[in-house]
């Protein structure tokens, strides 16, 4: 991390000179709870050790200017003319301060720099972190005294409006409210939380990227959320008592199965049981049940592959394959779907191994071999004290 802010600080006063505050955003991982967040769900995240970091600083003038270090890319616009890029990256960064505006809260144009390094499209919400690190920023810079769960709200809002990916709201709270050791149970619905720790020191989590690239906009994301809310209108008019789909368990929804498309219904079918997948999930954090736990991850994925459909045959082999190591208790497809990370709950004495056995059998059935990263639980967005020296 220190180089990297080192890094960044260089460039921001090379360019721009002056001295900027810094700030970092966490990724995430999602334990439980994959699609839930916009169905008004429970689910179970946790920031992770890699990050977005953001240099800012106040100009005098109303330009704006974003650049990506990584992407040796820049955008530059006017703050009255606020409007989305032809291309995506700086969207993220600009629908938050267009939300600031929306908010009524006075700002001046400003210089941006951003790095990073959560890998790109793998499912560990690089553009959320973006978006977060955006608004924390902001906030900090401008003392504007949003709380975390109204940035967490903006940065959201400003994906879906501006950026036009219509996310729920679990990345954005991840990367703000992480905490270093535990999981965040986040019912989506009233955005209230609390913090399940996981404790061991003989397991770890470790990421298998597939290596394909899922882009949101393009992908069947918004189509999921579409099909969800179809179901859930349709059981309402026969359940008023069911607001949401936490009022509904397997045994009321089987009544539906005719009613509804097969597709639907198979939709309606995964979110009911992932919620409660969700809960069993918390108890045996609580409880060190890490077998229950791994269990709990692979039907997770059968439900994405099979009800939900946004697994991809990359995942699904990566799934296959980590799975069958002694010392792996449970993986899954990680993220919106479509490509990206499987997530593994790994013994740490045999992960080495298991990572070798993955990354051979991975090449010889698609010539290439995944990257692999290894995660730990970390604190949420932040300033980076070393910039304020």
């Amino acid at each position: 991390m220190m180089r990297k802010l080192e890094k960044l600080i260089a460039a921001y006063a090379e360019k721009f000179k002056g001295q900027p505050l810094v700030v970092t955003s966490p990724g995430r991982i999602n334990l439980l709870g994959e699609h839930l967040d916009y169905n008004s769900g429970i689910v179970l995240p946790a920031a992770i050790n890699r990050y977005i970091y953001l240099a800012v600083g106040k100009r005098e003038d109303n330009m704006i200017n974003v650049c990506a270090l990584d992407f040796q890319d820049e955008v530059s616009t006017q703050l009255s003319d606020l409007k989305p890029a032809w291309k995506l990256w700086p969207n993220y960064v600009l629908g938050v301060v267009k939300e600031f505006q929306r908010s009524g809260k006075e700002l001046s144009g400003m210089n941006i720099v951003i790095s990073g390094d959560i890998p790109l499209a793998g499912g560990m919400s690089s553009s959320a972190a973006l978006a977060c690190a955006a608004a924390f920023a902001l906030n900090e810079l401008y003392q504007s005294g949003f709380t975390k769960v109204e940035l967490a709200r903006i940065a959201q809002k400003s994906e879906n409006d501006f950026v036009g990916v219509k996310c729920g709201i679990m990345d954005q709270y991840a990367s703000l409210f992480g905490k270093e050791n535990h999981f965040i149970k986040l019912d989506c619905d009233s955005l209230q939380h609390e913090y399940v720790p996981f404790e061991s020191e003989r397991l770890e989590f470790v990421l298998f990227d597939s290596g394909v690239k899922h882009h949101l906009i393009s992908s069947e994301y918004n189509t999921r959320r579409e099909e969800c809310q179809q179901g859930l209108q349709a059981i309402k008019a026969t359940l008023p008592n069911v607001v949401r789909f936490t009022d509904l368990d397997e045994k009321a929804l089987i009544q539906f199965k005719g009613q509804l498309s097969e597709k639907v219904y198979n939709r309606c079918l995964y979110v009911v049981q992932e919620m409660k997948r969700v809960e069993q999930a918390c108890s045996a954090l609580i409880a060190g049940d890490f077998g229950r736990l791994g269990g709990l991850m692979s039907l997770t994925h059968e439900g994405l592959r099979d009800l939900y459909e946004v697994s991809c045959k990359e995942c699904d082999y990566l799934v296959d394959i980590v799975r069958k190591n002694e010392g792996v208790l449970g993986a899954r497809m990680m993220g919106a779907g479509f490509g990206g990370c499987i997530i593994a709950l790994v013994e740490k004495a045999t992960s080495q191994f298991v990572i070798d056995q993955t990354k051979h059998a991975y090449k010889q059935q698609f010539g290439k071999e995944p990257k692999v990263y290894h995660t730990a639980i970390s604190g949420g967005s932040a300033v980076a004290e070393m910039a304020m020296a």
